[in-house]
């Protein structure tokens, strides 16, 4: 297989720092420390400027040289930049003086932000000569694989927890994906896809390819500042599952001080999980810097991870940062959909009830203060998880076509306001 460059160097060791070739191994076999791309970043800062931007396409690949392909990208090119919205009215429900969403719950193609980390992965898989794609997946990243895979001609194969949601599940098999539910939760889905990408060697997205997958999850972090005005905000409330995108969104503020792109200044990045499933959050909030597998139980599936992969240096965020962890239950989480939804219009999926439900919290207890800005990462589309507030949100109110009949509807519903 081809071994090719662009701007990066090299892979590296998170642990050791030994370094290896652009390959596809996520691992050091050392001392088994993930992997992670380093760059060029003297190259990147001579055309990765304000003014080169201004003219480039309103994609997560205008910031292409901070990632991970060596030529241009050939799969997702319309992937990313997504809104980021100005939410006064929730802001004032929870009590901020000024609040952001960053909404890849409109993301192309699939409706989350795994659209950003399949496009680089599978550009990479490509110059690397792969032919198959594959993934262990809560839900957004088999629908991603499916779709972005069929977009590009490749075969896939995805690989999910047999309790996944319905509209997920039906969401990767619409666009001609193998797809292979597994008895059992996604640690176990995981482990096996580990064996089968060593005896079939696949590109699996989130196993051989880890390191280039992941960072697509910088090109979210890159938006935000840019739209800001190019200002890192004070506080970042990331949902977690592996712990991967909150350590990508750090290292994407982080990047964007080196090459120039922003002025250093003091932020914090904060991490919300589902009570059911809070490795990372319980480790916070025990003042330790490793996290214990939990058996996962919650109705925030795309979040179900009882072994995060990045949990450690999720809890290594929170101490340079000065960031918190938070977690909510389902009933909070449900909430915290409504709420989204009531205030601003966006309907999320479970994931994003448990942003908002925990940026509740946090700005509740002042790890958040209200007189502080801040942006809330809204990660997938509540079309997507429909079953989990059905029953939830009210009911719908049946009359026969007579204005007589909707004149006393709205008599009874004056007469429950006025009591």
């Amino acid at each position: 297989m081809a071994k090719t460059q662009g701007f990066m160097q090299a892979l590296r060791c998170r642990e050791c720092g030994r370094t290896y070739d652009l390959e596809a191994r996520h691992v050091c076999e050392f001392d088994f420390g993930p992997l992670e791309v380093v760059y060029d970043y003297d190259r990147a800062k001579k055309s990765l400027t304000r003014q080169a931007l201004a003219s480039r396409p309103h994609s997560m690949w205008r910031y292409r040289e901070l990632l991970p392909v060596a030529g241009e990208p050939t799969v997702g090119l319309q992937v990313g930049f997504t809104p980021l919205v100005r939410a006064d009215r929730l802001a004032r429900k929870l009590g901020i003086r000024e609040l952001w969403i960053k909404n890849d719950a409109v993301n192309y193609p699939t409706l989350s932000f795994k659209d950003r980390v399949v496009s680089v992965a599978l550009s990479r898989a490509r110059e690397l000569g792969f032919d198959v794609v594959a993934c262990a997946s809560t839900g957004n990243l088999a629908n991603s694989v499916a779709a972005n895979a069929a977009s590009a001609g490749m075969k896939a194969f995805v690989f999910i927890p047999s309790d996944l949601e319905q509209g997920k599940v039906i969401n990767s098999l619409v666009y001609g994906a193998n797809v292979i539910s597994i008895k059992g939760h996604y640690d176990e889905v995981n482990r096996l896809c580990a064996e089968i990408a060593g005896k079939y060697h696949w590109a699996f997205v989130n196993v051989n390819m880890r390191p280039y997958y992941a960072e697509g999850s910088k090109s979210q972090g890159f938006e935000i500042v840019e739209q800001l005005g190019w200002r890192i905000p004070r506080h970042t409330v990331v949902p977690m599952a592996s712990g991967s995108l909150l350590t990508k969104i750090q290292k994407s503020y982080q990047e964007a001080v080196k090459i120039g792109l922003v002025e250093d200044g003091e932020y914090s990045v904060h991490g919300a999980q589902a009570t059911g499933c809070s490795p990372i959050s319980a480790a916070y909030k025990a003042g330790l810097d490793f996290f214990k597998p939990v058996k996962p139980n919650t109705i925030a599936k795309s979040l179900a991870i009882g072994t995060p992969a990045d949990g450690f240096y999720a809890l290594k965020v929170f101490k340079e940062t000065g960031g918190a962890a938070e977690d909510v239950t389902d009933d909070e989480i449900r909430e915290g959909i409504k709420l989204l939804a009531e205030t601003e219009g966006i309907f999320s999926e479970t994931a994003g009830g448990v942003t908002v439900g925990c940026a509740k919290k946090l700005i509740a207890s002042g790890k958040i203060p209200a007189d502080d800005s801040a942006v809330l990462c809204i990660t997938g589309n509540g079309l997507k998880t429909l079953d989990a507030v059905a029953g939830h949100v009210g009911q719908t109110r049946e009359i026969r076509p007579s204005l007589r009949e909707f004149d006393a509807l709205v008599e009874k519903e004056a007469q429950m306001i006025s009591r």
